[in-house]
């Protein structure tokens, strides 16, 4: 079983600032805008574990379609100078992909095997004080949005460890709820293979963030 000493599950309630324009669905746009370091807030290593397939289309990286097996990746992504606590200043469709306004995800390298991603974490998580914060998404929530969610939280609170990103295939769309209720019920197995991954990393706290129907994956 795993250590719950060094477990702490935290329920969000996530109060979301609106913001004009349709955003784009992409996470890797085209070429990204030159700007100042001193234009940027901050750069995160966002390593995630997702049940979600990867996309035909390359700037979405992963989509609303369930994998069979678990895919690993690592994101590294920019918050702009003007971020407001609490808000994600995204890019709207036809904007530029300008780091000093939004934010942007830079790069993503997949994973091909478990071992590979656990390697990658155990030094990323040596070299943090072996502390971890796993986010789980809720319900009508994309890729690009969950990736974006858990660096601004990260951000935000200033969190000291690795920030993993734990992606089950949401529909992200309002009229999903029971196609998104199928992929995470389907995905609780993953995240405990994902959090024994973790325990075996060296990490000696692992916190773990959960939102809406996320809440209900983590509990199960």
């Amino acid at each position: 079983m795993l250590e719950l000493k060094k477990i702490c599950i935290l329920v969000l309630a996530l109060l979301v600032a609106g913001c004009g324009g349709r955003q784009t669905e992409e996470l890797l746009g085209s070429a990204m805008v030159s700007a100042p370091v001193t234009d940027i807030a901050g750069n995160h290593s966002i390593f995630i574990a997702t049940t979600r397939k990867r996309s035909d289309d390359p700037s979405k990286v992963f989509d609303r379609e369930r994998s069979a097996t678990l895919n690993y990746a690592r994101a590294n992504v920019t918050v702009p100078g003007t971020h407001e606590t609490g808000r994600i200043e995204r890019r709207s469709r036809g904007k530029s992909n300008d780091p000093a306004k939004y934010f942007m995800a830079s790069d993503v390298v997949g994973y091909d095997t478990a071992p590979k991603f656990s390697s990658a974490l155990s030094t990323d998580i040596a070299a943090r004080g072996g502390r971890v914060m796993v986010f789980v998404h809720g319900y009508n929530t994309g890729f690009d949005a969950a990736v974006y969610r858990v660096t601004q939280i990260a951000h935000d609170s200033g969190y000291p460890g690795t920030p993993v990103l734990f992606s089950w295939a949401s529909g992200a769309k309002t009229r999903d709820y029971v196609y998104d209720r199928e992929s995470a019920s389907a995905a609780r197995d993953q995240l405990e293979v994902t959090l024994r991954m973790l325990a075996q990393t060296g990490a000696r706290r692992i916190d773990i963030v959960a939102h809406s129907l996320g809440t209900w994956v983590t509990m199960e």
